[in-house]
């Protein structure tokens, strides 16, 4: 009996040691399938990226695209008011990012300009004295006229008397009174060759013929057959196709671009790939009142007339480039809001911030950046304006100011109470596809 008692003893003592000693030594490893991450990512809310202002506190398939609700890590937010992004998300947005570079830009302007008549050429064929229009060959407006082409027919009766007198100093043979009485027919506006004409007939003249002083076309027709002029009054404007004008419209932003002297050419659909030169001679004082652009006037060699009246042309001015390089950006990687401009700059790692800029010149597709940047940086040249989106809803811009509350993907809000949280009104719908996926797909 005692040595029974004593093995029992000495067993539970052996039992008691072992037990001690498992518990004092630590475990050299603990299973795989029990380990979690020292420090878990923070989930803030999920979102779409095409429709990011509206957010959801669970995961699931958006409501808006055939695709699944993207997470907002709370990592993910920079003190700069930027946004990260990640590679597939770059990826699928179509990122691109390019070096601010150091150019050499020349002045440049492209416009649009018209075609207009040069009122230097323009010619005023008007009446020599009263009289009548007996008869009109050129009878309507815009009729082309060669040089010499007789365009009315006159009589003027208040010629007889002063030729008639003429005609009789010749005959007393006094030269003096003879040469006296010629220059009063020339005081007459009588022309040169009606008052020979009255010397070799010796009859008077008072019909005269109307002829164009040079080729061109009748721009204005002032007179009809039978009509009643008086001395001086206007009968036709001529005008010639040789030289035209071109009006260049130019924004008020480059008006130190345009210089008087500056090399223009100009080019229309009507003649592809035919370029038309010319200097700029002037520049207009007026601003159009419904553009509100200025103008400037250049004149164009024209011999064999292509270029018409009222004419478009696409106008390129460009000057030699002068001075050092300039920080310079591809233009599609500005983002302009009115009177702001602001580009994305990719500072690594996904990280993209936004910076507002001031610009220069535009020279083939770049522009010059005053203010901002500097040499070596990169800026978004795709995809910016998705990631432009994403940075002003969460007070990246300083125009924004609060951001939205996530969205319960549980439970309906009403309009109003969306609108108060800053989301996008959706339909009901929408709401219903997404709850309907939140607690049936995504339990």
């Amino acid at each position: 009996m005692k040595m029974r008692f004593n093995l029992a003893l000495l067993a539970a003592l052996a039992a008691g040691a072992g037990a001690g000693y498992w518990l004092a030594t630590p475990p050299s490893s603990a299973p795989t399938g029990s380990a979690t991450p020292a420090a878990e990512r923070q989930v803030l809310y999920w979102y779409d990226p095409m429709v990011p202002g509206q957010r959801f506190d669970k995961p699931g398939p958006s409501p808006f695209m055939d695709m699944d609700l993207v997470p907002r890590y709370a990592d993910e937010v920079q003190e700069q008011g930027g946004v990260t992004i990640s590679a597939r998300q770059q990826q699928n947005l179509g990122v691109r990012t390019a070096a601010v570079e150091l150019r050499p830009l020349a002045p440049q302007l492209e416009a649009y300009g018209s075609v207009a008549i040069d009122e230097r050429g323009v010619q005023v064929i008007a009446a020599r004295a009263s009289g009548l229009v007996e008869k009109l060959w050129v009878r309507a407006s815009q009729q082309q006229v060669k040089k010499g082409q007789a365009l009315a027919q006159l009589w003027i009766p208040a010629w007889h008397a002063a030729q008639q007198e003429y005609l009789a100093v010749r005959r007393l043979g006094d030269s003096a009174l003879s040469a006296a009485a010629r220059q009063r027919l020339q005081l007459q506006f009588m022309p040169e060759s009606v008052i020979r004409e009255v010397e070799r007939s010796g009859r008077p003249q008072t019909r005269i013929t109307v002829t164009a002083p040079a080729s061109g076309f009748i721009n204005s027709l002032d007179v009809r057959e039978g009509a009643q002029v008086s001395a001086a009054q206007g009968l036709f404007e001529l005008a010639t196709l040789d030289r035209v004008w071109m009006v260049i419209d130019y924004p008020q932003a480059q008006a130190g671009v345009v210089q008087v002297g500056d090399a223009v050419s100009a080019g229309s659909a009507s003649w592809p790939g035919e370029r038309f030169s010319g200097t700029i001679d002037e520049l207009l004082p007026n601003v159009d009142p419904l553009t509100r652009t200025f103008k400037a006037r250049v004149q164009l060699q024209n011999p064999q007339q292509r270029l018409k009246p009222g004419m478009y042309l696409q106008v390129r001015l460009s000057q030699p480039a002068a001075g050092r390089p300039v920080p310079a950006i591809p233009l599609e990687a500005l983002i302009m809001s009115g009177d702001r401009n602001r580009v994305l700059v990719s500072e690594g790692d996904g990280y993209f911030i936004p910076v507002e800029v001031e610009t220069g010149r535009q020279e083939g597709g770049w522009v010059e950046i005053t203010r901002g940047l500097k040499a070596g940086q990169r800026v978004v040249t795709a995809g910016q304006f998705l990631i432009d989106s994403e940075a002003s809803l969460r007070s990246a811009l300083p125009q924004l100011t609060a951001e939205p509350e996530p969205h319960d993907r549980g439970a309906h809000q009403p309009p109003a109470a969306a609108m108060a949280h800053g989301e996008h009104s959706t339909p009901q719908a929408h709401g219903e596809h997404a709850d309907h996926h939140a607690h049936g797909g995504h339990q």
